[in-house]
């Protein structure tokens, strides 16, 4: 028994003595954990002593906002394909709710309208999976948004687990809206029933409701008697201002005797309008879909005639009156075809003279130094080819070459955009895009020749300086809006602004470059191609609602936003989070931004494509006057006759200094012979 305890004895000992030596270790590690802490409180003071205004800047602007340090990805519009007759899955109640509050309690589903949900939930079809069975394979393309029915499925990423879902959940939804690489595997974990939904069937159903919506709402305003005289643009023009607006039964849309500014269209439900006669409020007669009211609000100061009641759930389209102004002029209201002016030109333009280059005269020019010293210089790689450096063998002039796969091209869909920008760029002449000198192609590659600006692109230049000041904000920003008003004149809308696609001149002047999302569009016209840069998008592009020149306008104040700030307002490494933040449309301004600057993007970047500045009845030159620009001279700028406060942004050096640099490319790409580049 005494060996025993003996035994306990020592053992005890030792434990005490390797807890002694732990506490002591873990004493070690505190002080140097707080030495550590101390250095890193150090440096931070260090680093706030050069950089004055960081802290100030990180605590004004909502640090939700995530800083987009990497170059904007692209979405490529993609044609629609022609479905009819799309049938409806038949559900029951239980079925049918599960499926509604999935989609509201998603972050980005729950955006869309109730009309949207609606046909969500009639378009989705079950699927049924065993267990084991793929459903969606990382990296792969995806076609298809998933909602889990019953069951449970594990989601993957580079082959760690991430999380389980189950019955509510819901995932592959960006696929509904463009054609995205998958970031994640999701296998079957159990037998499992999911509701899906193919990207072509749903952007067809809620494409061709916007249109039949449109057409219904015109028809109706055509029969507004106030505003018989407008034509099928200005009309237009009204929809794209007026907003939907719901009514419960009983409630008071409009009271007799108060002030009427407010024009509304019934679109579902009935309305009960009354009059007071003898103290007693008389039936005057109900009205229903289509009908519409207090249109004589628009045009004159007047009180309301009569009471407009809500019978049950009404939805009414409505445009108030100050908007109505600024949307259309009053005093042209008896003016018929009053914009026919502003049609686009029939008249053919003069192409830019045939240029004498021949795609052999052409030779690369090479790094003289870094690493990449002997290879071919690189201006910039993006998602449909790499742009090259190149001179003449015969002049000695520097070029932009943009040199794209055929094959890509094709299998991208792309060969009408390719020509269409190729066509474009040959009849522009305008000083603030940049030009195409030639044109050429062989079994391989287009080859697009451009003007070489050696400033560099913008996006460069603020990554390098962290925010631009407000000077150079407002020259950067002026010579884009001089590039539009051009554009848009010739009925072309760009659909792609960011800073990645606006080059320096040697003189620190902007050009725009990059037409692969142009397109030629007539005024009064929608289009419904889901393209662009996520952070750029406007809300109307990502609702499928129809989008034209408006578009331009709101992604000009994003622009500004950036330039100014360093990120755009609506940021996230997540592209479903950027579009629910464009969705609800709130803007969140720095401390430091002028009170001008902040008035200058809100107008911009109205909800209602409309309601924005530079798409009302003044059009571009509403823009032009707002007092951000008040120390801008127009006419001296159009003249190139402004000293560009840019210039001092531009490197001396090499010719390709002011470039991010890129490793060369020797791969080639995969013949291409289908003959659609004939014209090229």
């Amino acid at each position: 028994m005494e060996a025993q305890l003996e035994e306990l004895r020592k053992k005890l000992e030792h434990q005490c003595e390797l807890t002694k030596r732990l506490q002591s270790d873990n004493k070690n590690l505190q002080q140097q954990i707080k030495e550590k802490d101390k250095q890193l409180q150090e440096l931070q003071s260090r680093y706030d002593e050069l950089v004055p205004e960081c802290r100030s800047q990180r605590s004004s602007v909502d640090m939700a906002t995530e800083v987009r340090q990497s170059r904007a990805a692209v979405i490529a519009p993609e044609p629609l394909a022609d479905l009819l007759d799309i049938p409806r899955v038949k559900k029951t109640a239980s079925e049918a709710e599960q499926i509604r509050q999935a989609v509201l309690k998603n972050d980005f589903l729950s955006r869309l309208d109730e009309e949207q949900i609606s046909m969500m939930v009639e378009l989705l079809e079950a699927v049924d999976r065993c267990p084991g069975d793929d459903i969606i394979v990382e990296g792969s393309e995806g076609d298809s948004m998933y909602i889990v029915a019953a069951g449970e499925l594990k989601v993957t990423q580079a082959g760690h687990e991430l999380r389980t879902l189950s019955s509510g959940d819901v995932f592959g939804e960006l696929a509904i809206l463009y054609n995205c690489k998958r970031t994640a595997s999701v296998k079957a974990a159990t037998a499992v029933r999911l509701w899906s939904i193919q990207r072509q069937k749903y952007r067809t159903i809620m494409t061709n409701k916007s249109k039949k919506k449109r057409e219904q709402l015109m028809g109706f305003l055509k029969t507004a008697q106030t505003l018989k005289a407008l034509n099928d643009l200005q009309l237009s023009k009204i929809i794209d201002s007026m907003e939907e607006v719901k009514f419960q039964k009983n409630e008071v849309i409009v009271r007799e005797g108060a002030e009427g500014n407010t024009f509304y269209i019934i679109l579902e439900g009935e309305v009960l309008v009354t009059k007071r006669v003898n103290n007693q409020q008389k039936t005057i007669r109900r009205m229903g879909q289509g009908e519409h009211f207090g249109e004589l609000a628009l045009i004159r100061e007047i009180l309301r005639t009569a009471t407009c009641t809500a019978m049950g759930p009404v939805t009414c389209f409505c445009i108030d009156k100050e908007v109505f102004e600024e949307t259309i002029p009053i005093e042209n209201l008896e003016l018929h075809n009053e914009l026919k002016g502003t049609e686009p030109s029939t008249e053919p333009e003069n192409v830019r003279s045939g240029s004498t280059l021949r795609l052999k005269d052409l030779v690369p020019v090479f790094y003289q130094e870094g690493r990449y010293q002997g290879d071919p210089v690189t201006l910039g790689v993006g998602g449909f080819g790499r742009v090259e450096l190149v001179t003449s063998v015969h002049h000695g002039k520097y070029y932009a070459v943009k040199k794209v796969s055929k094959k890509h091209i094709v299998a991208k869909r792309q060969e009408a955009h390719m020509l269409f920008e190729k066509r474009i760029l040959q009849v522009i002449q305008s000083d603030f895009i940049v030009k195409l000198h030639a044109a050429f192609r062989d079994s391989r590659y287009i080859y697009m020749l451009m003007e070489f600006c050696q400033g560099g692109e913008i996006w460069t230049k603020l990554k390098e300086v962290g925010r631009f000041d407000e000077p150079v904000a407002v020259f950067v920003t002026a010579c884009v809006v001089e590039a539009f008003a051009y554009l848009h004149k010739k009925s072309i809308m760009y659909r792609d602004l960011k800073p990645e696609n606006l080059l320096l001149d040697a003189r620190g002047y902007v050009k725009l470059v990059d037409f692969g999302f142009a397109k030629e569009l007539s005024r009064g016209v929608k289009t419904y191609s889901f393209c662009g840069t996520p952070e750029y998008m406007a809300p109307e592009i990502i609702q499928n609602q129809g989008h034209d020149y408006a578009a331009d306008f709101w992604s000009l104040g994003v622009l500004v936003y950036e330039l100014l700030v360093g990120s755009p307002p609506f940021s996230s490494s997540e592209p479903q989070k950027i579009y629910s933040k464009i969705l609800d449309g709130i803007l969140k301004y720095p401390a430091f931004m002028s009170e001008a600057a902040r008035s200058l993007i809100s107008k911009l970047c109205r909800p209602r494509p409309g309601q924005r500045l530079g798409n009302t009845k003044n059009g571009i030159k509403d823009v032009r006057n707002h007092r951000w620009f008040s120390m801008v001279n127009w006419h001296k700028l159009r003249l190139g006759q402004v000293e560009a406060p840019t210039v001092r942004l531009i490197r001396k050096g090499p010719c390709y200094i002011n470039f991010d640099r890129f490793p060369h490319d020797k791969t080639q790409a995969e013949e291409e012979l289908s003959g659609w580049d004939r014209d090229f």
